[in-house]
């Protein structure tokens, strides 16, 4: 018998049920990565390519059973957070997260899903922004969730610049704004690191409407990178490669906002 010990990762997350966001989504990426993914569920939607329909959110009891059952057993060894749909179940993850120790923890502030359906209430985007981003180690906001927490729009470099720092200034340690919504045929993501080093992504822009879960893709590609060691800079960096490529490969699903192609990148990932 071939038998071989691998990395161990969390995505707390909602639950897509067109399979290309959420947890789905991450535990896809994470699979890819060759790391073996756990899960939190914070909530269900009812969801397609072309919309979100119903959402239901998990009993608190039962997301606080979830982490207990999980922190029992495996040896996780980087956690990511996706929709957490409102203040309370926000709360019970951040005081998961405090009970469990869980780090390196990656906060993608999902507040709007792709269609445009909210995901968040104000209540809940308070409470990410006051209760969870202070405790991350990540956060990978993209720009219309980066101006809802700078609470300024963001249209220049300066801007985004100030941004960033606003973020890590209310405690999160690692910042990467993300720059899908750009005009224009380049897009710059801004990563501004704990030890004050900043640096920029470029890659192309690619004209498609299959990137549901992008968000979703990049964040556990990271958290699967973490957990087989890299440092955060190279984790951040071979996130978004993985993005990049499978971005070249696209799968026709559904008839809106379609899905991303995963295993896309196969052959480059080890």
């Amino acid at each position: 018998m071939n038998s071989k010990k691998v990395p161990e990762t969390l995505t707390i997350a909602g639950s897509d049920s067109g399979g290309g966001a959420g947890m789905q989504a991450d535990i896809k990426t994470m699979q890819e990565h060759h790391v073996f993914a756990t899960n939190v569920v914070v909530g269900l939607t009812a969801q397609n390519t072309l919309s979100v329909q119903s959402v239901l959110p998990t009993p608190v009891d039962m997301i606080n059973a979830q982490f207990d059952s999980l922190y029992d057993d495996f040896d996780i060894k980087a956690a990511k957070t996706g929709a957490l749909f409102d203040q309370e179940r926000v709360e019970a993850v951040v005081s998961n997260i405090k009970k469990h120790n869980i780090h390196p923890i990656v906060v993608d502030p999902v507040m709007v899903a792709k269609g445009g359906a909210r995901l968040l209430d104000d209540s809940g985007i308070d409470a990410i922004i006051n209760k969870l981003m202070p405790i991350a180690d990540i956060v990978t906001p993209n720009l219309p969730e980066a101006e809802v927490i700078y609470g300024k729009k963001i249209e220049t470099n300066d801007d985004v610049i100030a941004a960033a720092a606003h973020i890590q200034q209310l405690g999160a340690k690692n910042v990467i704004i993300k720059g899908g919504h750009q005009q224009g045929d380049t897009l710059s993501d801004y990563v501004l690191l704990e030890s004050g080093v900043s640096f920029t992504i470029e890659s192309k822009k690619y004209d498609t409407v299959r990137k549901h879960g992008t968000g979703d893709t990049l964040s556990s590609a990271i958290v699967a990178n973490l957990a087989k060691g890299l440092s955060i800079k190279d984790a951040i960096i071979e996130g978004k490669r993985y993005i990049d490529t499978i971005l070249q490969s696209e799968i026709i699903v559904g008839h809106g906002h379609g899905p991303l192609n995963h295993w896309g990148a196969e052959d480059e990932i080890g």
